[in-house]
């Protein structure tokens, strides 16, 4: 059964887990030869769908089943009439099994092939069924020059599976990496499509389950959730008597000298979410600007950590670190936080400060690293953490018993028990100053309500970025106090105040 992004399963899985549902699937009784049959046809019914008007296909096929895929796709082709030919980037000859009967029946259809050289013309839209969910180490030659190839060719591209060089697991680009506009994936949604440089690499992703028997399917471990609106969590509506005590009191800790606007942003947002009460912590020359854009704030000038005290005692919910700085005063204000035992979000200069060793970070917290922030508290180099931004993610929540939220495209979200969730949504508007502020308050907000740490981090990367997915289409110039009226828009949408 095909799937768009609006109906796509939750489970996200490696590629070792969907091979292991592979081969159950064939111990169940269906055939591989089935399956590989089923795989071509979704992948042909998706590019006649995308380009019905193109007529034309150029097949470059690799030496595994994913070359399978593309010999039958060549093959349905073809006898649909279209133009076609295959470019053999691995050789035939070593292909085994239902690979190699694939590629047979391509042949006894009449399908045009030649070996691939750095001189093939390519035409058409091109099927790239050069490497599947298989690779682990970078990509050699010759497919490197052929993923090059196709990527400069300026013509339409379709992948079967996962878009040659792409880390299935990791989203990842091993070297090189195919630049699909379509892909076409299959049995169980690999994690690797939804977060690395996935999103420059996958194109319209399309999932087709084989018909797969769905209990075993619904019996298989999954690596991670795909959050999506119908497995997010909810905030109960609010009875008639309702009152502002009973939704929380939000502390937010920042804005030092020169850095008054992240701490503002952070309030409006908190606000803007549902908290019922909000205080401000800020530097005393902050206090007027934040009043007059946040008359409902409770703003306090504060030049010290023993002027939290009062504060700390009346909060439910802290948020610290937007704007904070990392000289004195905010390492003073951020100790004190430090040693109230009450639920935290920790973001910005709180990170850098935590990974300096200054403080240590307290129980029950959510902290929203981007990957420069995960690399220093995980001493190691941002291009690591992003190699295998999972890895970066669940290490985190470990290392610091904290609920995670590993900003960046695909936003992950990890908890000390385990589990892993992953937002696929967003805009490239959003890389803007002031977006991890508006983060910070929605996750204070949440929690302030009572929802449980992760649940809290899901729903609000879930608003944020859909937020910033609909603010976004107005294009480049996005302001991040844009998304507050969507994130609350979207919300009221997804957890109604009323029954």
């Amino acid at each position: 059964m095909p799937h768009t992004k609006d109906d796509f399963p939750d489970a996200l899985y490696s590629a070792a887990q969907v091979r292991a549902l592979d081969a159950q699937l064939i111990a169940a009784g269906t055939a591989g030869v089935e399956l590989m049959q089923r795989a071509a046809r979704a992948t042909w019914r998706a590019i006649v769908r995308r380009w019905p008007a193109a007529q034309e296909l150029t097949v470059l096929a690799g030496q595994g089943n994913n070359a399978g895929d593309g010999y039958l796709g060549a093959t349905l082709a073809r006898r649909a009439g279209w133009s076609v030919r295959v470019l053999t980037v691995g050789e035939p000859r070593r292909l085994q099994g239902d690979a190699a009967n694939a590629h047979a029946e391509a042949v006894a259809v009449g399908v045009p092939m030649e070996p691939w050289s750095d001189e093939a013309e390519l035409r058409g839209v091109l099927l790239d069924a050069l490497l599947g969910t298989g690779l682990s180490g970078d990509v050699r030659e010759p497919y490197v020059q052929a993923i090059d190839t196709i990527n400069v060719s300026g013509l339409p591209v379709a992948a079967v599976d996962i878009p040659s060089g792409l880390c299935a697991d990791t989203g990842r680009v091993l070297g090189t990496a195919v630049a699909a506009d379509l892909t076409v994936t299959f049995i169980g949604l690999k994690l690797g499509l939804f977060t690395g440089e996935a999103a420059d690499r996958v194109g319209e992703l399309v999932f087709n389950d084989l018909h797969a028997d769905p209990d075993i399917v619904e019996a298989a471990p999954a690596n991670a959730r795909l959050l999506l609106p119908r497995n997010l969590p909810h905030l109960t509506p609010r009875a008639a008597t309702s009152h502002k005590g009973k939704f929380g009191h939000v502390l937010l800790i920042g804005g030092d000298r020169g850095f008054g606007g992240a701490i503002q942003m952070s309030a409006e947002s908190a606000l803007r979410c549902g908290a019922g009460m909000i205080s401000m912590a800020t530097r005393s020359e902050h206090v007027s600007a934040a009043l007059t854009r946040l008359p409902e704030v409770m703003v306090q000038g504060t030049h010290s950590a023993n002027q939290l005290v009062g504060l700390l005692q009346q909060a439910s919910v802290v948020v610290v670190g937007p704007g904070l700085g990392q000289a004195a005063w905010g390492r003073s204000l951020l100790s004190a936080a430090a040693n109230a035992p009450l639920p935290q979000v920790w973001d910005a200069d709180a990170l850098n400060l935590l990974s300096a060793g200054d403080v240590r970070l307290p129980e029950h917290c959510v902290i929203t690293p981007h990957p420069g922030e995960a690399a220093r508290l995980l001493e190691m180099s941002t291009a690591q953490v992003q190699a295998d931004r999972p890895a970066a993610a669940h290490a985190l929540s470990q290392k610091y018993t904290a609920t995670v939220i590993l900003k960046g495209a695909g936003s992950l979200v990890a908890s000390p028990d385990g589990r892993l969730a992953v937002c696929s949504q967003g805009h490239p508007a959003m890389a803007t100053a002031g977006l991890g502020d508006v983060l910070a308050g929605v996750v204070g907000a949440l929690l302030a309500q009572g929802m449980e740490s992760f649940e809290a981090a899901c729903l609000a990367v879930w608003l944020h970025a859909n937020a910033g997915a609909k603010v976004g289409r107005s294009g480049r110039g996005l302001a991040a106090t844009d998304l507050i009226p969507a994130i609350r828009q979207l919300l009221e949408e997804h957890s109604p105040c009323l029954k």
